[in-house]
């Protein structure tokens, strides 16, 4: 969809404004004008007030906060508006339910020791497995789907998982059950953008070209230590731009243990500089946090290891509901890796030395992840190593 922003008029901006009115963020305007009126082309049109709501609404949701509705923003505006109990929620190949309905779902079958898998409110099928096995456990017919009988069978039920978010307890227990080393484990690096689309231009490099050295690096280093390392694109892709969608289900169709996303980041503000790394993460649905455990703990680690062993700045973790973050079923973070448009973090990034630090970072960090926390050591062990030289 074209990205609608402040100023704008018109039946989209009129559809927005009623999302963000069901939701709380702006008062309700029941009735459209006619036809020819003014405010037919969308009530008071995309004004401040509207501004700041969508904002708000991203602020919570995980999204970029940039007052801007592009596709993310509308997706996630339409997810916002059902309820558990609007409609029947089954399991959909071509086409999944999603909602913040399916969320909720979700969270209460964790809350009673079920495993839904991840509460993204996308009814995958892991949630109906999940659905089936709550019917057999209270006496209903086993068909996966989430109807009237089954929701009056949620209700009646009180939460028996404690001591922590259900999912976190879960995602925690299996990270442990892997085992403390890399041998075997399944990581797929995700180097952005690629073909056609070569992402942020600065100082003479590019982000696609850099992402695909950096991602290398990164594979030679983890296949050295014994661990399948996989990379969703060939720096030779020949035209063509890989969606997000595209690089989940590769990392979904491997069943991989981790993904790791690399990016260079760019900003019209020449002074904006650092690293910072990104989790699948938000409030959620009414004030519910939701995310994934070790997701926010690898993108912690990431962060450590690289500002450690380089003097880039560190902007720190952020949880963020962004495709490619919520559709990878395993643990996944999302690297932006110094600013291109900023002179010193370019020339940073044009140091092969500086790279190879950055890759010794990265696999550090990923060994450090399945370690005991009796056995892990801090990064604070490391001298700054690579700087602007």
């Amino acid at each position: 969809m074209q990205p609608v922003r402040r100023g704008d008029r018109g039946p989209v901006v009129a559809e927005i404004r009623s999302k963000l009115a069901s939701l709380g963020l702006i008062p309700y305007e029941p009735v459209a004008p006619s036809a020819g009126m003014p405010g037919a082309d969308g009530f008071d049109g995309f004004d401040d007030a509207c501004d700041r709501a969508v904002r708000d609404f991203q602020q919570r949701r995980g999204l970029v906060v940039d007052g801007i509705v592009g596709r993310e923003t509308y997706r996630a505006l339409d997810e916002a508006r059902w309820q558990l109990g609007d409609r029947v929620l089954s399991h959909r190949v071509s086409n999944p339910i999603v909602g913040d309905d399916v969320g909720e779902l979700q969270h209460r079958l964790q809350e009673l020791g079920f495993d839904p898998g991840r509460a993204d409110g996308i009814f995958g099928p892991d949630t109906e497995v999940a659905v089936r096995e709550f019917q057999r456990n209270v006496g209903l017919a086993p068909d996966g789907t989430c109807g009237p009988q089954t929701l009056k069978a949620l209700a009646r039920l009180r939460r028996t998982v404690v001591g922590g978010r259900a999912q976190w307890i879960r995602e925690t227990e299996q990270l442990h059950r892997a085992g403390p080393m890399l041998a075997g484990k399944a990581i797929v690096i995700d180097p952005g953008h690629g073909g056609v689309d070569r992402g942020a231009r600065h100082h003479g490099l590019e982000e696609a070209w850099l992402a695909e050295d950096l991602a290398a690096r990164i594979e030679g280093r983890l296949t050295a230590v014994g661990a399948q390392a996989y990379l969703t694109r060939s720096a030779d892709l020949a035209g063509g731009i890989i969606g997000d969608d595209e690089r989940a289900a590769l990392a979904n169709g491997l069943d991989a243990d981790l993904f790791l996303s690399l990016h260079i980041d760019s900003s019209v503000n020449p002074v904006a500089n650092g690293v910072s790394s990104y989790y699948f993460g938000s409030y959620g649905v009414a004030g519910r946090a939701t995310g994934s455990a070790i997701g926010a703990r690898l993108a912690a680690l990431l962060l450590e290891e690289i500002t450690t062993r380089t003097d880039l700045l560190d902007c720190r973790t952020h949880a963020k509901t962004w495709a490619l973050l919520r559709l990878t079923r395993m643990p996944a973070v999302r690297l932006e890796i110094g600013y291109l448009s900023n002179t010193a973090d370019a020339r940073r990034l044009a140091s092969p030395d500086f790279r190879d630090a950055l890759a010794e970072s990265v696999v550090s960090a990923v060994e450090r992840l399945y370690l005991p926390e009796e056995l892990d050591r801090s990064a604070d062990a490391y001298e700054l190593a690579v700087g602007l030289g």
